[in-house]
């Protein structure tokens, strides 16, 4: 299993500027950093991997990196993807698939067997964000833009589809 010491070094050989943050107490998973460290939901990140079916009957898993603050619907990635069915990924599957412990995976160092979609709504700017190393004890700070520049996955708007009369809808039009 992959964890902080290996996010570490690699940031280290890239020379991107971060910093590991020892947690005053143990976190089960990614959606428990904004209280853990008392930051706003929008600046903390989670990985969400799911099991995807195709239409043509194919399975897949994807890892879906968003803002704890907006945690990714199956049914907006499957609108996205075009696919049958969407459904979180167990636990096994995803400590197999990730390299991490299921709850505190980490958007860094994921097998490129592995397809990543990452949510529109990630800042995009040079505050930092956090996110899980794999371990109970330790997140990641780093800044988003720096962030974002290192991962291989394709900005999508996981809002999912608005109904005509919405005012977004409206707006969009005029």
């Amino acid at each position: 299993m992959k964890d902080a010491l290996a996010i570490h070094r690699w940031l280290l050989a890239h020379q991107v500027h971060h910093e590991i943050v020892r947690l005053p107490r143990p976190m089960t998973c990614a959606e428990e950093l904004p209280e853990t460290l008392s930051r706003a939901p929008e600046r903390c990140l989670m990985v969400t991997v799911f099991e995807v079916a195709t239409r043509i009957g194919r399975e897949a898993v994807i890892a879906v990196v968003s803002p704890v603050a907006a945690p990714p619907r199956p049914g907006a990635v499957g609108g996205l993807l075009g696919a049958r069915q969407v459904r979180p990924a167990p636990a096994r599957v995803v400590n197999a698939a990730s390299d991490y412990a299921d709850g505190l995976v980490c958007p860094l160092l994921l097998p490129e067997s592995l397809p990543m979609l990452i949510d529109d709504r990630v800042s995009m700017d040079t505050e930092p964000v956090f996110t899980a190393t794999g371990e109970r004890h330790t997140a990641l700070s780093i800044r988003a833009l720096d962030l974002l520049t290192l991962l291989p996955g394709k900005m999508v708007d996981l809002r999912g589809p608005r109904p005509k009369g919405s005012r977004e809808a409206v707006a969009r039009r005029h």
